[in-house]
C-alpha cells in the first residue's frame, strides 16, 4: 500500500509541475526564419503566431507568392524549434517518469 501512496504523491507532484509549465509556456517565445532572414515569424509557447517581420525588399506585388511561401517556411521553422523547446521543458517536469513516445501531457 505504501507503493500506491507514493505513486499517488508523485502523480500529484507531476500534475502541479505540469500546471506550472503550462503557465510558463505563455511567456515562451520562439522565432523562425526563412529566406536568409528576410522573413521572421514569432510564436508563443502555445504555437500562436504573435509576430511577423518581412523585409521591405520582399514587398512587391509581383512577388506575392514568394512572400507567402517564405512566411509559411518561417512559421514551420519556428514551430519545430518551439516543439523542441517544449520537449526539453517536459523532460525537466516529468523527471524519471516514463512517458510513452508521442503522448502529449498538455
Amino acid at each position: 500500500m505504501a507503493n500506491f501512496s507514493n505513486m499517488m504523491k508523485q502523480a500529484q507532484e507531476l500534475q502541479g509541475r505540469m500546471q506550472q509549465m503550462q503557465a510558463e509556456l505563455v511567456d515562451l517565445e520562439c522565432k523562425g526564419t526563412s529566406g536568409a532572414g528576410l522573413v521572421t515569424v514569432t510564436l508563443n509557447g502555445k504555437g500562436d503566431m504573435t509576430g511577423l517581420d518581412v523585409d521591405a525588399s520582399l514587398i512587391k506585388p509581383e512577388e506575392a507568392e514568394i512572400l507567402e511561401d517564405l512566411v509559411v517556411a518561417a512559421h514551420t521553422d519556428a514551430k519545430s524549434k518551439l516543439e523542441a523547446m517544449v520537449q526539453e521543458k517536459m523532460k525537466s517536469v516529468t523527471g524519471d517518469l516514463p512517458i510513452p513516445p508521442g503522448m502529449k501531457l498538455f
